[in-house]
């Protein structure tokens, strides 16, 4: 087994122990609940707790359970945080197979650098496609988030009269099929019109505030590049 495969374990034994946590905080975890929730033997969960424990991750007693530190804990999120916005990527693509699995393979996949692009690209949500809250950032990755956010906003928000530019468009796909026919892309240029009106390519068109809400825009005199 190669040292990339253990780490992938041990992710994913940090990530159920905060899916516990998320249920009762001051639970401890037993053992067997463990191995029953990953679908593993009791015999290798045990291994990987003692091995988690004598890293810092976990607090375990023997025929009592386990509990993560606050080491366990930071990692434990950030795991469950990156899982669930694969999800929300996944919901975004024309993806038919299956997401959660799919979403598991993912999140080994995402590091610091990705997890920031993908808030900012998925519009920081705040649940994945089943309505489960997404854990929140990192303070780290919340300032990278706000410093790559910097001027940015929702199409929603632009005043009467203010022309910007469309930088990101998170809708959905039955959305992004509309906004196909109407020809809303990235890179153009916009202005409201009002009541949910607004002006592209020398046309009125009409866009919804909930899918307006997903495209992301910078006002024009945001960009003195």
């Amino acid at each position: 087994m190669t040292a990339g495969h253990f780490q992938e374990f041990e992710d994913e034994y940090l990530e159920m122990m905060y899916q516990f946590y998320e249920k009762d905080p001051d639970a401890r975890v037993r053992t067997g609940d463990l191995a029953e929730a990953l679908r593993v033997t009791p015999a290798s969960t045990t291994e990987m707790v003692q091995r988690l424990a004598s890293k810092g991750y976990l607090e375990y007693v023997p025929y009592k359970g386990s509990i993560l530190t606050e080491k366990g804990l930071i990692h434990g999120k950030k795991m469950k945080r990156r899982h669930r916005l694969a999800e929300v990527l996944l919901e975004h693509l024309p993806f038919n197979g299956n997401q959660h699995a799919t979403a598991c393979r993912l999140e080994h996949a995402i590091d610091d650098d990705l997890e920031v692009a993908l808030t900012i690209y998925l519009n920081n949500p705040k649940t994945d496609p089943s309505g489960t809250a997404i854990p929140s950032m990192s303070e780290d990755i919340e300032e990278r988030v706000n410093s790559g956010l910097s001027g940015l906003m929702s199409l929603n928000q632009l005043s009467n009269g203010e022309t910007a530019i469309i930088k990101l468009i998170v809708a959905a796909r039955q959305d992004l099929e509309m906004l196909n026919n109407v020809e809303v892309d990235i890179g153009e240029e916009i202005s409201s019109l009002g009541s949910n009106s607004y002006e592209l390519r020398n046309m009125e068109i009409r866009i919804d505030e909930e899918i307006a809400q997903r495209i992301i825009i910078s006002r024009k005199n945001n960009l003195q590049n």
